[in-house]
């Protein structure tokens, strides 16, 4: 385990990975927007590229099988925990459902895939040589977790329940939003829209990445072929825009200090 990643507390997030129908396709769409450069990774599972950026990886992207086109294109964020064996059983226990593992991701540790009551998918890593970017904030690397789901009460209590984080009403008046915190850090939020969630668009992990211009990364997305969900706006924690890949896959980009 790297010192970056040990010295996060349990269930913060601490990874965050991509399976996308073209790999070639994808990396090349978030070189040109984040100037990520790839490295191939030899994984038992297929195809794999870790993303590079100041000599760091920040994310991985892999590719998806053949005839598993029916898998959803999205990021996937890994929650960290110190005990992937007990905290599968704590998934369990707490409401949710474990789907893959707890298994063994060649040498770079341990994982589980699993999704919380609502059906949100994340991930569960107990990390050996997973190595995370040492500069937050610099643009391309990622600065913020949030899970969209319909309401945060009931999701809440399985999050503080299953990795012991606590969970914290924020916002304003009648804004349904939590944070959560390990060991009295802010690690993530929830975001509950208050509505049905869209037709293939239901609860779900967001990961945000830091840039320096959240409308001219916005304008490049497009030109690149992603999508706009949500229109460069203000926020108290910066300018942030919520985009697609050219595959579907969607991501928030956060520009501090705007």
């Amino acid at each position: 385990m790297t010192e970056a990643v040990a010295s996060r507390p349990q269930g913060s997030p601490c990874w965050v990975s991509l399976l996308t129908p073209d790999l070639h396709a994808t990396q090349e769409f978030y070189n040109a927007l984040f100037g990520w450069e790839f490295r191939k990774v030899e994984l038992s599972f297929g195809p794999y590229a870790g993303a590079m950026l100041g000599g760091y990886q920040v994310a991985g992207i892999g590719e998806i099988p053949p005839g598993r086109g029916n898998l959803p294109v999205m990021w996937t964020v890994y929650l960290l925990s110190e005990d992937i064996d007990q905290t599968a059983e704590a998934v369990r226990e707490c409401g949710g459902t474990v789907a893959v593992g707890p298994l063994h991701a060649d040498e770079a540790g341990r994982m589980v895939i699993a999704s919380d009551p609502a059906g949100a998918v994340f991930g569960v890593w107990q990390p050996e040589l997973l190595q995370g970017a040492d500069t937050p904030g610099t643009p391309g690397t990622l600065v913020w977790n949030e899970l969209v789901t319909r309401e945060t009460a009931s999701v809440e209590k399985f999050y503080t329940c299953a990795f012991g984080v606590e969970a914290e009403a924020a916002g304003a008046p009648g804004y349904d939003y939590a944070v959560l915190r390990s060991a009295g850090v802010p690690v993530a939020g929830i975001r509950g829209i208050g509505t049905p969630m869209p037709r293939g668009r239901g609860p779900r992990w967001v990961p945000h990445f830091a840039v320096e211009d959240a409308d001219a990364t916005a304008r490049r997305a497009v030109e690149l072929g992603g999508d706009v969900v949500r229109e460069p706006h203000d926020t108290p924690h910066g300018r942030q825009a919520e985009l697609t890949d050219q595959a579907g896959a969607a991501f928030v980009v956060v520009a501090a200090g705007r």
